[in-house]
């Protein structure tokens, strides 16, 4: 773990802060290049960086208030001050909704210019979560049943990762509180090695990013790639959150995630039915800038 990577006085940069901002770049490049690929001028895609990345900062972090309103009401200035507390489904809508707005705003078609965020957002994904690994933040649960304690604690079973300085630390006290099963004998101080669900998910997206690339040279109508990218992110997120250390169970065991996850799949269905009577996308006559 490398929760740090410089500290000046009291001002720390993160590993995570500094994933999160190569994420915004590694997807800006891939669009850019995915614009190339349409005829159009990648410049766009750098014009609207700043835009997208201030909403999706935004959005993770209203996303994450809406979550925890206790919080906020017991401590308002903590919460808002909080450099954490960033969630990707609000930061994913926040987004998407600035790039609306400035493709709406600079008369563009929607549907193809969609599509081209579709592997961007895949790549962009994959990175933050190496952000997620490297503070230990968003781990899973215990990797292995209880039958033996010793190779949980000290890391040595399965595929399970310890995280004694994550955020929080992956300690019995804290997998009790998010509904892991460990035995009353094992103190609350104890860590334990836990499935690294960061890292799942990385693997995922870079293959979800291959797929998309792969994808997005075939002619497919338009708004299709961009069904395709919620389709495949919505799948993966819904499988992984069943071995997530997660406390927010609100329906038939599920995560509010999850649940969005669902309603993601909904709507890439609606989008891949929408656009069926429309023309696979072509290459834009004149760049636009």
């Amino acid at each position: 773990m490398y929760p740090e990577i410089l500290r000046i006085g009291g001002f720390a940069v993160t590993s995570f802060g500094v994933m999160m901002f190569a994420s915004f770049l590694a997807g800006a490049w891939v669009l850019s290049r995915q614009l190339e690929r349409q005829g159009r001028s990648p410049e766009l895609a750098w014009e609207v960086l700043v835009w997208v990345a201030i909403a999706g900062i935004l959005g993770a972090k209203l996303y994450y208030l809406g979550l925890h309103w206790r919080d906020l009401v017991a401590d308002p200035l903590g919460e808002l001050t909080n450099r954490g507390g960033l969630v990707w489904y609000g930061g994913l809508i926040g987004g998407v909704s600035a790039y609306y707005w400035q493709m709406k705003r600079k008369k563009l078609p929607l549907a193809p210019l969609f599509d081209a965020t579709a592997p961007a957002l895949a790549l962009a994904y994959a990175v933050g979560r190496l952000g997620c690994f490297l503070v230990g933040d968003d781990y899973g649960l215990p990797t292995t049943r209880w039958a033996g304690l010793r190779p949980l604690l000290d890391g040595a079973g399965g595929v399970g990762i310890a995280f004694p300085e994550g955020s929080p630390p992956s300690t019995a006290g804290y997998l009790r509180s998010v509904g892991a099963d460990i035995p009353a004998s094992v103190p609350d101080a104890a860590v334990v090695a836990v499935h690294p669900t960061q890292l799942y998910e990385i693997g995922a997206a870079l293959i979800m990013f291959g797929i998309l690339w792969k994808l997005s040279g075939q002619r497919l109508r338009a708004g299709r790639l961009f069904g395709a990218f919620l389709a495949l992110y919505g799948i993966e997120r819904f499988l992984v959150e069943f071995v997530r250390a997660k406390g927010d169970r609100i329906a038939f065991g599920l995560s509010t995630s999850q649940v969005a996850s669902v309603l993601l799949l909904g709507v890439a269905g609606y989008l891949w039915s929408r656009r069926a009577g429309a023309r696979a996308a072509a290459p834009a006559a004149q760049p636009a800038r």
